[in-house]
């Protein structure tokens, strides 16, 4: 797509002028999947279903239908599979797919959606994470705290595998902000958790080309006083591994995010979906089919997939159509899907 100057964002479009609290939402998904192969082999990953809609719509699923204008999704790969997905199912909000012809990173991502921008404020999202954060209470706080940005925060016991915040509550101000440290040098235990709120004048920080918004912007933003923290509890996961993926689909069974099928116990079925084993804390999509005295726990199967009788199946991903023979045991594998 063809890149506007920065100069765009003063000459807002009649949504931006009319405030409110719509705001358009980038996604970033630039990523292959890879730690989800086989499955994203052949479906992108903000494609890949968790319960009954895309893993991407429940990423967005985090604002409230009132707060979303657009929707751009900032993605290098899968392109016409995610153009063709949005045109067949009913959204209520626009879909656009902003391509990235090279790795650009987070901060050349969200640049290079610039020319589709509105003007005002917008959210910024990673194209992974399944959250219970409210991010109508975050813009809140952001508009009330003022700064140029404002990233959510979440605590861990390990800060070092992330981007960490040297946080001050009492003024809702970053004061510092590192990029995956050692441990033994992490300001504290509050770690990025990569959903943000920014105003236009970011990019006025943003170096040209490929570059990390975490490092080329965030460390630098903290230090004048640009940069504010939104702590959060509940729930975060970033279902970038078939462990995560799994815990992703529980939240989303726990939280009842379901549109259609049913939930029971622990479990959700699909349309159509038959057990005749025990299932446990598990997914089992449309018209799958698990086999007399078979045993899931803890996985998720896709659609149309079949298990036979006497299987136990833990901890695994089963792809759409999937056959797995009577009496298999399969433990923390992802079986590709039947096309």
């Amino acid at each position: 797509m063809r890149l506007s100057s920065f100069e765009r964002f003063g000459e807002k479009d009649e949504r931006a002028m009319h405030g409110g609290d719509r705001m358009d939402v980038v996604v970033l998904a630039g990523g292959f999947g890879t730690r989800l192969r086989p499955w994203t082999e052949e479906t992108p990953k903000p494609l890949l279903p968790i319960l009954d809609k895309s893993m991407i719509e429940h990423v967005v699923d985090v604002l409230p239908e009132s707060h979303v204008d657009r929707v751009l999704i900032a993605a290098g790969f899968g392109i016409e599979k995610m153009e063709s997905h949005f045109e067949d199912v009913d959204l209520p909000y626009e879909v656009r797919i902003v391509e990235e012809k090279e790795p650009l990173g987070t901060g050349g991502a969200i640049a290079n959606c610039i020319g589709e921008l509105t003007g005002g404020t917008f959210c910024v999202i990673n194209g992974d994470l399944i959250t219970s954060l409210k991010v109508e209470e975050m813009l809140e706080f952001h508009r009330t705290n003022g700064g140029i940005a404002t990233i959510s925060l979440w605590e861990v016991e390990d800060p070092s595998r992330f981007g960490v915040a040297d946080f001050r509550a009492e003024t809702g101000k970053i004061m510092r902000f590192q990029e995956k440290p050692p441990i033994e040098e992490a300001f504290s235990n509050l770690i990025n958790a990569g959903t943000y709120i920014l105003e236009p004048e970011i990019f006025n920080l943003m170096p040209q080309g490929a570059h990390s918004i975490e490092r080329d912007v965030y460390e630098s933003l903290s230090e004048i006083g640009g940069l504010n923290g939104f702590p959060f509890e509940g729930w975060f996961v970033d279902a970038g591994t078939p462990e995560s993926f799994i815990e992703a689909t529980q939240q989303c069974i726990t939280s009842r995010k379901n549109v259609s099928g049913s939930i029971e116990g622990d479990s959700w079925f699909g349309e159509g979906a038959e057990s005749h084993g025990q299932v446990l804390s598990s997914s089992i999509g449309a018209g799958a089919i698990i086999g007399k005295g078979s045993k899931i726990r803890g996985s998720v199967i896709l659609d149309s997939a079949k298990i036979g009788q006497n299987c136990i199946i833990e901890g695994c991903l089963i792809g759409r159509g999937a056959s797995i023979p009577e009496g298999s045991v399969l433990r923390s594998q992802i079986i590709n899907h039947i096309i």
